[in-house]
């Protein structure tokens, strides 16, 4: 699709702490305490620095919606449940999603000092926005972290023509020197928040990354977006993927299925898996660091193709992004900040 400049976003470059300002305003405002309000702002903030904007900026208006329509509690605390020995399930009162996420890695990796992993299962909680900040979070504090959230109905199976699967964001985190190996990746080829962006831009997908309403594959996101048939990744792979992460966030949990949250008018009650292992404890630990490094050394020196000057790993994209951001300021569509301006 040809861009013009009538549908072309006008992009603006504002400050870390501009931005980060901006969302404590609007939090407090809507009676977040300080604290609250400075971790829920700082994370925002980090997302679209990261240029994950939309699980950053461009979710926030979304987010302030949510807790004015009372579907995020903005006073909730997360509680533990029941405990299994490594394994505790927590109910997130529907609280903020980040916060709630933020709570739960933490004690995670306290039972992982304590026990070699910890597993948090948690119900009733809301969108933890990007997936990667809790893998970051762990994964530079020393500790493997696997995580995963269930969404509502968003993604056909495979063979499917209507939503009965959610496309379920797993994360992986790996430490890295002063950094992390971090992937994370929702179950369809895009996630709608990828899809919402390029639609916004008048952009293509890379890739195709779903059907038309004529049951044709498209790069158009404007397209998938209206038959509502995103791609699994790896087609019936992806599928059962989702599935089965579903399945083991409720069960773990002890929360709603993806089935259940979307009963609901909107997204929320969700439930979520954090774990984390630390590899302190494990009988090779003082080889790991080398052998992560002959890894990746191995897998740098692919062979590239498509005019790529070469393959990164997961994650590696995210830390050229943020120096770049840091350094010229974060791009911003100049709509968008308005309408946060505004709020």
């Amino acid at each position: 699709m040809k861009i013009t400049p009538s549908t072309s976003p006008v992009v603006i470059r504002i400050t870390f702490s501009q931005m980060e300002q901006e969302f404590y305003r609007v939090l407090t405002q809507r009676g977040f305490t300080s604290e609250k309000a400075k971790v829920c702002a700082q994370v925002f903030t980090e997302n679209t620095l990261d240029g994950v904007a939309t699980h950053g900026i461009n979710r926030f208006p979304r987010f302030i919606k949510y807790v004015k329509d009372g579907h995020i509690n903005i006073h909730a605390e997360p509680t533990k449940q029941h405990s299994a020995g490594s394994v505790e399930q927590w109910d997130g009162h529907l609280g903020p999603g980040i916060l709630n996420a933020l709570v739960c890695t933490d004690r995670a990796m306290k039972l992982a000092q304590e026990r070699g992993m910890g597993c948090i299962a948690l119900r009733n909680t809301n969108h933890w926005m990007r997936g990667g900040t809790y893998a970051w979070k762990t994964a530079k504090a020393g500790f493997l972290f696997l995580g995963w959230t269930n969404t509502v109905a968003n993604m056909p199976a495979w063979g499917a023509v209507d939503c009965h699967l959610g496309n379920n964001p797993f994360v992986i985190g790996v430490p890295y020197k002063d950094e992390a190996i971090v992937l994370d990746m929702a179950m369809s080829q895009f996630s709608y928040g990828t899809m919402e962006a390029h639609n916004l831009r008048g952009t293509q997908l890379s890739v195709p990354g779903g059907y038309d309403e004529d049951g044709k594959l498209t790069t158009d996101p404007s397209a998938i977006l209206k038959s509502k048939r995103a791609l699994p990744i790896g087609f019936w792979k992806g599928s059962g993927l989702a599935l089965l992460l579903d399945l083991l966030a409720t069960v773990l949990s002890g929360g709603m299925s993806t089935a259940e949250i979307s009963k609901h008018e909107v997204e929320y009650a969700l439930s979520q898996v954090f774990i984390s292992i630390d590899i302190l404890q494990l009988g090779n630990h003082s080889a790991i660091a080398n052998i992560v490094n002959s890894i990746l050394q191995d897998y740098k020196s692919s062979k590239t193709e498509l005019g790529l000057q070469e393959v990164l790993y997961p994650g590696e994209r995210v830390l050229r992004v943020r120096a770049e951001n840091i350094k010229n300021g974060i791009p911003v569509d100049k709509v968008i900040w308005e309408e946060i301006q505004n709020l």
